[in-house]
């Protein structure tokens, strides 16, 4: 291939249609698990996430919610994925060879955010969300109805692998994905460039600007018990159960069970077998999405 402003912005048009069938093909659980937000800034702050929205008689004055009583920050962070191609590939007509790998750096981009929410679910024991307790804690402080102070639970304690089950139907979700720059393929392929003079190779990379945080804790329970019918009912119950500053119930509905490859064969029989290993009916058959995901392990 004759070496060409032409024929380079050719192979770069190539190389972004590749990419971008990589990038179509690959499943993605980011939209099921998290609130999907631009970003206009450097930082976000979800003060707002606090406030759990619920309808109320108007009598007297309206009751505004309290934003400032959170804040919670997530700043963006810059990602970048970079491949390079010999000169002599190009000139020899090589880059059919290469289709793959453009499509790979599409699959790697899409997946990308699945890396950041499904480590935030993991370290999610440790790491505080937006009211100063960690994500999954015992101890989230929620108003009752007549003003006094509770802790909440949205965890149990162990030492199996994680395991997590989520409220993926509201508007909200327990998790926060924002984009401020999105994944983009970009090339250093001008004979003038520096790296192509210095070293005889083109770059190609992609880029984005983004990063994930923590929702509402309320859509999502992590246990470290071991996965049976039992503790997957104890966690239902104590989801189903949550209410609002106000006093009124949340109406959770769990219906996403996440688990790491470890756990997969028993979260396969609580949620597809017709039977419990004890012979009974298996009264959870159904009741949840199964995703598996090794950025759990």
């Amino acid at each position: 291939m004759l070496i060409n402003a032409s024929n380079i912005n050719s192979m770069y048009t190539g190389f972004k249609i590749l990419f971008g069938k990589g990038f179509e093909v690959t499943e993605s659980f980011a939209p099921r698990l998290a609130s999907m937000l631009p970003s206009n800034s450097r930082e976000e702050n979800y003060a707002w996430i606090g406030q759990i929205p619920a309808m109320r008689e108007w009598i007297g004055d309206r009751q505004i919610g309290n934003l400032e009583a959170f804040s919670y920050l997530i700043k963006n962070r810059t990602f970048e994925l970079t491949v390079e191609i010999p000169r002599e590939d190009i000139e020899d007509d090589k880059l059919g060879t290469y289709g793959e790998m453009f499509k790979q750096l599409g699959s790697q981009s899409k997946i990308h955010p699945d890396e950041l929410l499904f480590g935030l679910l993991k370290n999610g024991f440790s790491v505080a969300c937006y009211d100063g307790q960690y994500f999954f804690d015992n101890d989230h402080p929620v108003t009752q109805a007549d003003g006094t102070a509770s802790s909440v639970s949205n965890m149990a304690a162990g030492t199996d692998p994680a395991w997590f089950l989520i409220d993926a139907t509201k508007m909200i979700k327990p998790l926060i994905f924002q984009t401020r720059r999105d994944y983009k393929l970009t090339s250093m392929n001008k004979e003038s460039d520096e790296h192509v003079f210095m070293h005889n190779k083109f770059l190609y990379g992609v880029d984005a600007r983004v990063n994930a945080g923590y929702g509402l804790w309320q859509l999502a329970y992590g246990s470290k018990l071991p996965l049976t019918a039992e503790n997957y009912a104890s966690a239902r119950a104590a989801m189903r159960s949550l209410k609002a500053n106000n006093g009124k119930p949340m109406h959770v509905s769990p219906n996403v069970l996440v688990v790491p490859p470890s756990l997969e064969d028993a979260a396969l029989k609580l949620l597809k077998a017709n039977q419990l290993d004890s012979g009974a009916s298996n009264i959870y058959a159904n009741t949840a999405e199964l995703i598996v995901s090794s950025w759990l392990d």
